[in-house]
């Protein structure tokens, strides 16, 4: 059964991520200085003159904003937007300073594999740097755990690593190195509620479980269960897509228990890197409502729910925005009303390798984004049920309402 909804409900969500767009367009894109052809977001709104300059820039936002320019430009192409999705890879490529391969961060260079790849479907790829990127991860490997640490040398094997590092294999065809990274989370990682744990510290008193429950870690592995298991599905590999597709479905249904309101909406929300955090589970929740197989029962109800979850989670965030210049500012907690950043006062900052949140979460590039990954994600959910109910040819309701290693 497919989510009924208006024509005009999916419309107002693709309207709701084009004004999310713009807001990013005004208060943050820029040239990165003064370059003509690159462009880069600036890392807050109001900015100091270090955000401006980019002194400060953090590299694994921009790949997410880099992500959400290929989204706007997916949904309705254009050639200034695939103009900025190539202005953008170069502001990346230049302002790094080095080979973006050289980042020592294993989920920094994961993300910038995935947005790389993506690009490649506008045909403003970097292949060469997408294939320095992949390779980096696949030598980072560690050969006594199996698995991604956080960084180079790093002790800290994690699923923030592990889980976008995931993703980037099954989509180049590495199942094998896919299928050994999620087995390794889901077999280390999960606690009794059916959710995903931080990582694994190695001590010389053993190994010590980081116990935080992130709403990222949620994302990423319903993300890399769904490419691995249809990447199984499609070399014909279906019992072993199966074991995949349960722990995505349990997955689902653990998030919409543990870390949504009662009306579905997702809690909490933090700003520096967390600001990220739920709009990267927004975006795997909407891929999983649109690409989740229907064989069955189970697939459909999960489906269902991430389609729940990502409509009733964008109206709240919706409905607690501010409007500034007729430009949504989005709230840090989507269950919350949006504060107004003023200038001056701390700002997001880089402490022992990540970056930390500033005297008002809303002023953050990250909080901005998720809002904007959000819509999208609801865009995406919209325009799926949409085209279901066409080829259908039921219309719309009235009512919104082998060989492998992974066998």
């Amino acid at each position: 059964m497919v989510t009924r909804m208006s024509p005009a409900e999916a419309e107002n969500w693709a309207y709701r991520a084009d004004v999310a767009e713009q807001a990013i367009r005004d208060r943050h894109a820029a040239r990165l200085w003064g370059l003509p052809g690159t462009n880069l977001a600036v890392p807050s709104w109001p900015a100091p003159v270090a955000h401006k300059a980019f002194f400060t820039w953090h590299y694994w936002w921009q790949a997410h904003y880099l992500d959400c320019l290929i989204d706007a430009a997916l949904r309705v192409p254009s050639r200034e937007k695939s103009k900025a999705v190539q202005a953008t890879i170069r502001g990346i490529r230049l302002r790094n300073l080095s080979p973006l391969a050289s980042n020592k961060y294993y989920d920094d260079r994961a993300w910038m594999v995935l947005a790389l790849g993506r690009a490649g479907q506008l045909g403003r790829g970097a292949r060469g740097t997408t294939r320095r990127l992949l390779h980096a991860l696949v030598e980072g490997i560690d050969p006594s755990t199996g698995v991604l640490p956080w960084r180079e040398g790093d002790v800290f094997f994690n699923v923030p690593s592990n889980g976008p590092a995931a993703i980037a294999f099954a989509r180049a065809g590495r199942l094998d190195e896919a299928c050994a990274l999620v087995d390794w989370v889901f077999d280390n990682l999960v606690d009794d509620s059916g959710l995903i744990l931080d990582g694994e510290r190695l001590s010389m008193g053993g190994v010590e479980v980081e116990r935080g429950r992130y709403t990222y870690n949620q994302g990423v592995m319903i993300g890399a269960c769904l490419e691995v298991a249809l990447a199984l599905r499609e070399r014909g590999d279906r019992d072993a897509s199966t074991r995949y597709l349960t722990r995505l479905h349990t997955l689902i249904h653990s998030v919409a228990k543990d870390m949504a309101t009662p009306e579905g909406v997702i809690k909490g929300g933090g700003g520096g890197d967390g600001g990220l955090f739920n709009g990267i589970l927004m975006r795997y929740m909407a891929d999983a409502a649109v690409r989740l197989p229907a064989d069955g029962r189970t697939d459909r109800a999960a489906s269902r729910i991430a389609r729940r979850l990502v409509l009733a989670t964008a109206n709240s965030a919706w409905q607690h925005r501010l409007e500034v210049d007729g430009l949504p500012l989005f709230p840090a907690d989507w269950t919350k009303d949006a504060t107004f950043p003023q200038a001056g006062g701390l700002v997001a900052a880089s402490v022992a390798g990540a970056v930390r949140e500033g005297a008002i979460r809303e002023r953050d590039l990250s909080v901005q984004l998720s809002g904007w990954m959000l819509m999208e994600a609801a865009a995406r959910v919209g325009d799926d049920a949409r085209r279901k109910l066409d080829s259908e040819g039921s219309g719309f309701s009235s009512n919104p309402g082998k060989g492998s290693s992974c066998e």
